[in-house]
């Protein structure tokens, strides 16, 4: 069967029908380990080195193009040009609706093909313009210093593996002979910050920790078939990510049972003796990784495993065993198959950023938007007499982007969306108001005296993308990406003070890739909202819902701290004193918490038994009743807390969630099931252990405590059961 059909204008279709009968690797009738076993075969050791760096050449005389596997999808198709830019991972995190985020993978998987095709129609196969996506980053947010934190689903093991999941689903798609693109769990394992230290850096997590916090959701993508897996730049306990018998042999590929390919972070097989020191030159860390599982080098240093191999420290079955991962990959993305014989491959270039997309981008941005904070202030009036928008992220085009983005044709900012949404009778003002992140210049504000004329005024503060991201991109973070601190730049908050002393009714709307402290805001604002990186169309979606047209339904993937003094120190990769399942401090804002325009209230839960047996289900039943006037998308969140005497217990954890629709004035029940090993907890060794005792089932709209009551949280449903061995 040949490579290319004769209309095909792609480089294959060069080769003489003799020729490519001979060429077991392009019969698609053979299985993938008997295509892949020919190619192999047919390889030369240097083109075979060549095939496991991320620039592979073309192989000529067999009919392979050239193809570069480093692409990036992480909210959108990434440094290729034009693509609907969706809100950046955290806010999909804040939507907690796992069919939405698999909508906006499934986009982006379209507009990839598209891109893709479109290329190699062109003759272009370079960075970026490939099928093979390193997205998602499921690393967990333990600390909301991280630059890079913006990326992730959050700071919950559960949250993240369940959206983590939803993001492969929808970006590998459903064929049964086909990936529509390739996704990437990253970084594996333990990587979270900081940003400047990761390339030398040892994080050493306790055993306990590193099972119950930093592996789940890794293995939650493994289990669901990602396709592949790239190792951080760090070590863990002592070995480098993408050298670790820990990680790759024993976890990875040993107890987990990956079949798919492993990918270096970018220069990180450099790193092992440039910056950990475990080897001693570039051909013992290309050696070393090759050796314990790492196929695929994004960098340069695979080149010398010519050097190894003749100095014994690799042998060429080695590298043949990376390799055919690798070429599996590609012949499952249809890379070496006749185009026509490929689904997806007329994906129209019209679909790019087209107006459905975008569509869809505002969908999840408005869901995306978490209300914080309301004293009636929202929703806005239909017509009010004047509106004052303010503040330096309210018409920055940077902020609708995070990092890892693409370009859209059209970048709806925060005070656009805003004044397109007023009627033609209400006066829309705009002022910058205070910079960014550096002092205010002396003299005469005309913003004060501008929110005194004004019915209500809507700040917009926080961060963009030159504060916080990875090292390198940040170029206004002074410790390479990351925050220093958790509050609001100074500058901000004094200009937020004065506003206040002259704004009737004020709302403050939050921007950034992570938690903001802004407890003394919170008790003078009318309202607060945390908007996150709304994407293309996130001022369309802001303006949707602080009009009304669209209920906020988002709830914090993070939990905030009230003060950064609150927060351990950020190289300790210990779980102790973070998040909400081991801090000790009540937060501001809650993980889990959100708010909406109508009131619900919380039945009683029914579970079915008082025990649990060791491989049993518990079937737990509560009824949420809106009784407010206005619809509502609520996140109905089942925790799970563990009796206090087991040690180290977290304080809760989340064992499932559902977002349901609830009509004004109706009732829906949510049912969940629970299995027996969601009450397992982790033992000092990093074992799971079934601990008997009296566990509580916790039902509601946040997660568990003080905190979230006196936000107005509505009260969960709880029930206690006894585990039983």
């Amino acid at each position: 069967m040949s490579i290319a059909s004769a209309t095909d204008p792609s480089p294959e279709s060069r080769f003489a029908p003799a020729n490519r009968q001979e060429m077991r690797f392009a019969d698609q009738a053979l299985s993938l380990a008997e295509r892949v076993d020919d190619l192999v075969g047919r390889l030369t050791l240097p083109e075979k080195i060549n095939q496991l760096l991320h620039e592979n050449n073309a192989v000529d005389r067999l009919g392979l193009p050239a193809y570069n596997w480093w692409n990036e999808a992480c909210h959108g198709v990434g440094r290729n040009g034009r693509a609907t830019v969706f809100p950046q991972v955290i806010g999909l995190a804040a939507t907690w609706n796992r069919a939405l985020v698999q909508r906006v993978a499934s986009t982006i998987s379209d507009e990839a093909r598209a891109k893709h095709h479109a290329a190699v129609s062109a003759g272009h196969r370079g960075q970026y313009q490939g099928l093979t996506f390193w997205t998602p980053n499921i690393n967990i947010f333990r600390d909301p210093r991280w630059g890079r934190g913006q990326e992730t689903f959050g700071e919950d093991p559960c949250l993240t593996g369940e959206l983590g999941l939803a993001m492969v689903r929808g970006l590998q798609g459903d064929h049964p002979h086909y990936l529509k693109t390739a996704a990437c769990a990253k970084h594996f394992a333990v990587h979270s910050g900081p940003e400047q230290m990761r390339h030398g850096f040892d994080a050493r997590p306790p055993l306990k920790d590193l099972a119950e916090t930093y592996l789940p959701a890794f293995e939650k993508l493994v289990r669901g078939r990602v396709e592949a897996v790239m190792g951080a730049y760090n070590r863990t306990l002592g070995e480098p990510c993408c050298a670790s018998k820990r990680l790759l042999v024993d976890t990875l590929r040993g107890a987990w049972g990956f079949r798919g390919h492993v990918v270096s972070d970018c220069g990180a097989i450099d790193d092992i003796h440039a910056h950990h020191g475990v080897t001693k030159n570039a051909a013992e860390s290309a050696a070393l990784a090759v050796k314990l599982g790492c196929d695929l080098n994004c960098g340069c240093t695979f080149n010398d495993l010519v050097v190894a191999m003749r100095e014994g420290l690799v042998g060429e079955a080695e590298i043949d065993r990376a390799l055919r991962r690798l070429l599996a990959t590609k012949i499952r993305l249809g890379l070496l198959d006749p185009q026509e014989r490929v689904p997806w491959s007329n994906t129209p270039v019209s679909i790019v950023d087209s107006a459905p997309h975008r569509m869809l981008a505002r969908e999840a941005a408005a869901e995306s938007i978490v209300l914080l904070k309301n004293n009636g202030v929202l929703p806005l009036p239909r017509d009010p007499g004047s509106i004052l928008v303010t503040g330096p992220t309210a018409a920055n085009v940077a902020v609708l982007l995070g990092n890892y983005y693409g370009m859209s044709s059209r970048l709806v900012t925060l005070a656009e969306g805003i004044a397109a949404r007023a009627s033609e009778g209400t006066r829309v003002a705009y002022r910058a108001g205070c910079p960014l992140d550096s002092p205010m210049a002396p003299g005469v504000n005309y913003t004060y005296g501008t929110a005194a004329e004004n019915e209500i005024t809507i700040a917009v503060l926080g961060l963009d993308h030159t504060l916080e991201g990875e090292e390198g991109d940040a170029v206004a973070s002074p410790v390479g990406g990351d925050r220093r601190t958790i509050e609001l730049p100074a500058v901000q908050l004094a200009f937020l003070r004065e506003l206040r002393k002259h704004a009737k009714k004020l709302v403050l709307v939050l921007t950034g890739g992570g938690a903001l402290a802004v407890p003394e805001a919170h008790e003078f604002c009318d309202a607060v909202l945390q908007v996150w990186y709304p994407g293309c169309e996130g001022g369309a979606a802001v303006a949707d819902v602080l009009f009304g047209d669209v209920a906020p339904s988002g709830k914090m993937p993070v939990s905030v701290p009230r003060r950064t003094a609150d927060l351990p120190p950020f190289e300790d990769y210990a779980m102790r004193g973070r998040t909400y399942r081991f801090s000790e401090i009540e937060p501001l804002y809650p993980f889990g918490f959100g708010l909406g325009y109508t009131t619900l209230a919380y039945g009683p839960l029914a579970l079915a038994g008082t025990t649990v047996a060791p491989r049993g289900r518990l079937a737990a039943r509560t009824t949420v009743k809106n009784t407010g006037t206005r619809g509502a998308l609520e996140t109905v969140q089942c925790y799970i807390v563990p009796p206090s005497d087991w040690p180290s217990a977290p304080r809760a954890t989340l064992a499932d969630f559902q977002k349901v629709a609830i009509p004004a004035g109706q009732s829906v029940e949510v049912n969940f099931e629970v299995p027996a090993s969601a009450f397992d907890q982790i033992d000092a060794n990093g074992q799971r252990v079934h601990h008997p005792g009296i566990y509580q089932i916790v039902v509601g709209a946040a997660s568990p405590g003080p905190r979230s009551l006196a936000l107005g949280a509505p009260a969960p449903a709880v029930g206690r059961v006894s585990l039983v061995v």
